[in-house]
């Protein structure tokens, strides 16, 4: 009798223990899902308070990296080709000069590590340092900002090796930036703060990152 009641007061204490073991963890995955909903609510938050009317009179120029930024910005303060390089950027400066704008924010350099030459950042950093010069002399009022180039997954990486020279790109773009005197805006920071900005092809990015991204440039 003895040891049929100290089995069954056995159970009733292991399933209350193991209750709330379940209950901790429960717990621990709701603080951290609040965690994240709550860093996702003042994201939202704030991407519905900014004032983009601090863009009106610039102009964003770039590869496809910058396509999603006309759903957050009005699309003609936006220009941007999937395969942008800065070799073949020349080619639109006479459509920049056209929008005169006062500052113009330039994302280019995903696509020139990928081009088909012997050293791909040396040969984009030549081009893009014409490609401003060609801007500053046509525009000579206007403030040029140069970004780095976004960082990309693991996975991305893995199926594309070449990005790996993207922390060198970066670095070449910073001096060729101050040679020519242009702001360079690393973006690094934001990708350190914010977490899951890509889409599903780890290059391209969702878009939360382009209301993240213009606030940034206003605290720049």
């Amino acid at each position: 009798m003895k040891k049929k009641i100290f089995l069954s007061l056995f159970m009733v204490i292991l399933a209350v223990s193991t209750t709330a073991c379940g209950d901790q963890q429960n717990e621990k995955a709701n603080v951290n899902q609040g965690e994240n909903q709550n860093e996702d609510q003042n994201d939202s938050s704030h991407e519905k308070s900014q004032d983009l009317s601090y863009y009106d009179n610039d102009l964003f120029y770039g590869d496809s990296i910058f396509k999603g930024l006309s759903d957050v910005l009005d699309g003609d303060h936006v220009i941007s080709s999937a395969g942008a390089t800065t070799q073949f950027a020349m080619e639109n400066v006479d459509k920049i000069v056209d929008q005169a704008p006062e500052s113009i924010y330039i994302l280019l350099g995903s696509d020139d590590l990928l081009m088909p030459v012997d050293h791909p950042v040396e040969h984009s950093m030549k081009f893009y340092k014409k490609f401003i010069e060609k801007i500053k002399k046509k525009l000579p009022d206007t403030q040029i900002h140069v970004l780095s180039v976004t960082p990309v997954t693991q996975a991305a990486l893995k199926k594309e090796p070449r990005y790996k020279n993207i922390p060198k790109y970066n670095k070449g773009l910073q001096k060729m930036a101050s040679q020519v005197k242009v702001d360079y805006i690393d973006l690094s920071p934001l990708f350190e703060k914010h977490q899951n900005l890509h889409v599903k092809d780890g290059v391209h990015l969702k878009s939360r990152f382009y209301s993240l991204l213009l606030s940034y440039i206003q605290k720049q």
